[in-house]
């Protein structure tokens, strides 16, 4: 079975909006899928897609293969994570320990 990653159309007329989906390369453009990964909205502005990179790098490892289109998402999805400052979670397992967690002399 030849999997491919694709874009699946949704939405109405003159308003396309798709999904980007895991699928048998043979089954129709909005036919069944194996999973979806994310949307992809081609008239909004600026951040326009949100679907999971890392699924996504798991089929590919696997063998499916992306359409151009969602190739392109792809990389401008890891170039959107890789400019996110870090989380305050992040930032605060990745601080040494602080001055006020240990006990001090000075009264």
């Amino acid at each position: 079975m030849a999997v491919s990653i694709r874009l699946r159309r949704e939405g109405t007329k003159n308003r396309p909006y798709y999904r980007v989906v895991v699928t048998d390369s043979r089954s129709p453009r909005d036919g069944k899928f194996i999973e979806i990964l994310g949307t992809y909205d081609p008239k909004r502005t600026g951040q326009n897609s949100s679907f999971s990179v890392e699924r996504a790098e798991y089929w590919i490892s696997k063998g499916a293969q992306p359409s151009d289109t969602v190739r392109s998402l792809i990389k401008k999805q890891k170039k959107m994570i890789a400019a996110e400052p870090p989380s305050d979670a992040e930032r605060e397992s990745s601080k040494p320990a602080e001055e006020g967690s240990s006990p001090s002399t000075a009264t």
